[in-house]
């Protein structure tokens, strides 16, 4: 009896460590780190792609370039595989070593790209040393929605932000860089990323008197249909450009969308690898993954944005499109534009 018994013991301890030494493998799938914008990773398309890899996808969102500096700048580019960024902000992970050089042989999709965005030497802020850092995949320009039911007509300026009969109804994006372009722009600046010390103190009082316009400040685009539907407001500044659009009217709202005569800011954002990627060849196939003609064309049906695939809509005012480029001092904006939301009075906050 034993003798049995001891046999059975030594039978289920072999069993309980088989099931352990088995268990890694299961519990080990490979996991894909993604750090990216809302609409970019839609739960259906990352679960294909975990089931045709056999892995697991992590989505991290972000609300504003500061936020994505900040989770980036965290780990040092360890913490995540791939990351969404305007090409702006690519010329920052370059110089920081953030990110990593792409196989452009890994991505067989990229011929299916227009030719805008296909030419990627001519793309400023995504190439080094004719090395590519990132690949195009969507954009928008920040245009100005407005509620129909308050104005007659549309509204054809950015100067409207400021008009003191819309005070407490103008819905912001918090982002500090934006902010201070769509100033500049406004003020008539030569060059609204590159903001001189002489001009520094007339954009900051400008700045000043569009807070005192500002319903609130938003970073999703979800949030911003919140507001604009509960708050009524009247006019929004629209980061995230037609993906809002699409948000608002599908929820019922009479809106216009307008690029005013000034033009309008408009950001290309593109896949990127992080320095840190634990396997850059998977991170390289979720790139070519989403180029994929039912990957890309997603972010037009279900967001309302533009895909790299195809032109852009007719609708599009291209020749008043300002591209972003990187600006002169990004702590400097952030700074000030911290200590202009936190209600500094206009006497103590300088240049």
């Amino acid at each position: 009896m034993i003798r049995l018994r001891t046999h059975c013991y030594v039978i289920c301890l072999w069993v309980a460590l088989a099931t352990l030494l088995g268990m890694p493998h299961a519990a080990a799938k490979e996991t894909l780190r993604i750090l990216t914008w809302p609409g970019y990773a839609d739960a259906d398309l990352v679960k294909t792609f975990e089931r045709r890899h056999g892995v697991r996808v992590e989505i991290t969102l972000v609300g504003n370039d500061e936020i994505l500096r900040e989770k980036m700048a965290a780990g040092q580019g360890q913490d995540f595989d791939v990351f969404a960024a305007n090409t702006a902000e690519m010329v920052h992970y370059i110089d920081a070593g953030l990110s990593q050089p792409i196989d452009l042989r890994k991505l067989p999709n990229l011929q299916r790209q227009h030719p805008r965005f296909s030419r990627l030497s001519e793309i400023p802020g995504i190439t080094r040393a004719g090395k590519v850092y990132a690949i195009p995949y969507t954009y928008a320009e920040m245009g100005l929605i407005y509620d129909r039911r308050q104005f007659k007509t549309a509204p054809t300026s950015w100067s409207v932000l400021w008009d003191p009969r819309y005070a407490g109804k103008v819905l912001l994006f918090e982002g500090g860089a934006h902010n201070f372009s769509l100033t500049a722009l406004v003020q008539g600046l030569a060059d609204p990323f590159r903001i001189r010390s002489s001009e520094a103190k007339p954009v900051l009082n400008k700045l000043l008197a569009l807070r005192r316009n500002a319903l609130a400040f938003y970073s999703l685009p979800e949030e911003a249909t919140a507001l604009f539907r509960e708050q009524s407001a009247a006019l929004l500044f629209a980061n995230y450009g037609s993906q809002q659009v699409k948000q608002l009217r599908d929820s019922g709202s009479d809106i216009g969308y307008v690029v005013p005569r000034e033009g309008a800011l408009a950001w290309l954002d593109c896949w990127a690898i992080s320095r840190g990627a634990r396997n850059k060849a998977l991170a390289e196939a979720w790139i070519n993954y989403t180029l994929e003609p039912t990957v890309s064309r997603a972010l037009t049906t279900r967001q309302g944005l533009a895909n790299t695939l195809e032109t852009s809509p007719a609708t599009r005012a291209d020749d008043r499109l300002i591209w972003l480029e990187p600006v002169e001092d990004d702590a400097w904006r952030t700074q000030l534009w911290q200590r202009l939301l936190s209600g500094e009075r206009e006497g103590r906050l300088t240049p």
